[in-house]
């Protein structure tokens, strides 16, 4: 296992493309940390890094305290899954597992052993003497995590390993690999576009745009405490919600209505001027049906344009009337994750309710929604960040 700190890394390339600018990150021993991210935000540029296959243009790479920028890949002792199974079609799984053994002169008692713990560990042994044409999908991915394994490296890389999979086969796959890395306790970097798998899988998320770290936390820490509107608008799924406002005491005055303040935001924009814009992001689950739950909070009246049955949930959505917030911010958001194609969807032009299934909303017909003003966020229009950001985007790791 390997503590592997990141000091101000850069990448550039050779016609000028800035693809990794200063990140930072301390990253613990045994510590499963997830970069996400959308495309081309420089999550798989920065593993590669780490692994010796890309160049560090700038900055300090180390690894329990020693310097590697200019080690080779093979001097690291690190493995590499990725997105391609990246299999020897004329060797059975055991030749697979054993291969990178082989290659390192490891005794052949050992080897032996070693396939025989991994195989154990992804439940390979049945399949041992099989091709890889003769697996699944999942199958073979666990054969290309096997092969990892068994060389019992510091740590492990992941780039997007699951994005070749099925839906359901993802699902599976990744509670196994969340089972396996706390067997193991081996330090796990793992790269993915998808936040459901950040949000499920690691112990850390570190969220990049445009090759800047934006902020790192647990699950929970960015869910909650999103430190600017790209992260409250990439993290959750439905998105959260972002709507103009202005700041008027103790209330944030929007198109649809008035919406009080709790007590910790009326603290933090105690000093703001009367009529000071603001974004307001409100999540999807802070809204619910005020016919069908009583409770506190302002009720707004909107007309349903869309309703999605999930069978747990109902999601509803509707027009934010002349309050759609639009920003620098926002746009970037929009552009970055590719909603900028998707007019209706763009964050911002349409609000989404995460409604209980028993909710009677009808698509065409007025509801009546109910927010829970305790779960609302603001943020500067103008820099998108969170009112309530005091804290670097690098938090310190959690111990090891």
């Amino acid at each position: 296992m390997a503590r592997i700190q990141l000091h101000g890394i850069h990448k550039r390339y050779a016609d000028g493309f800035h693809a990794v600018k200063g990140l930072d990150l301390d990253i613990a021993d045994g510590e499963f940390v997830i970069f996400v991210g959308p495309s081309g935000c420089g999550k798989s540029t920065a593993l590669r890094m780490i692994a010796g296959l890309e160049e560090i243009t700038e900055g300090e790479l180390l690894m329990d305290g020693e310097r590697v920028n200019e080690l080779e890949p093979k001097d690291r002792d690190i493995s590499m899954v990725f997105q391609s199974y990246a299999l020897y079609p004329h060797m059975t799984v055991a030749e697979n597992l054993a291969f990178p053994l082989k290659m390192a002169n490891v005794p052949k008692d050992e080897i032996a052993e070693r396939v025989r713990e991994a195989a154990e560990v992804l439940q390979l042994h049945d399949h041992l003497g099989r091709k890889p044409a003769n697996l699944s999908g999942g199958q073979r991915q666990r054969v290309a995590m096997g092969r990892a394994i068994v060389r019992q490296p510091r740590a492990f890389l992941m780039d997007e390993p699951l994005s070749n999979l099925d839906a359901k086969l993802r699902v599976q796959t990744r509670t196994e690999l969340a089972r396996l890395q706390r067997r193991l306790g081996t330090t796990t970097i793992y790269v993915t576009h998808d936040q459901t798998e950040a949000m499920t899988l690691g112990d850390r998320v570190a969220v990049l745009n445009a090759g800047v770290l934006q902020q790192v936390g647990t699950p929970a820490e960015l869910y909650t405490q999103p430190r600017n509107v790209f992260v409250a608008g990439f993290i959750g799924s439905p998105a959260m919600n972002f709507v103009a406002a202005e700041i008027h005491g103790d209330e944030v005055r929007t198109a649809r209505g008035p919406i009080p303040l709790p007590a910790s935001w009326r603290e933090r924009v105690a000093g703001a001027s009367a009529g000071q814009p603001v974004v307001v992001g409100i999540r999807p689950e802070a809204f619910s049906d005020a016919d069908l739950e009583p409770g506190d909070g302002p009720v707004i009246d909107v007309e349903v344009e869309v309703v999605e049955s999930m069978g747990s949930d109902l999601y509803a959505y509707f027009d934010p009337a002349a309050g759609g917030a639009r920003s620098a911010s926002l746009d970037e958001l929009s552009h970055r994750t590719g909603l900028g194609d998707l007019t209706s969807a763009r964050p911002g032009e349409q609000l989404v309710a995460r409604l209980s299934p028993a909710s009677g909303v009808r698509v065409g017909q007025r509801a009546r929604l109910r927010i829970d003003a305790a779960h609302v966020t603001l943020f500067d229009p103008e820099t998108g960040l969170s009112l309530a950001a005091h804290e670097s985007p690098t938090a310190a790791p959690s111990a090891a």
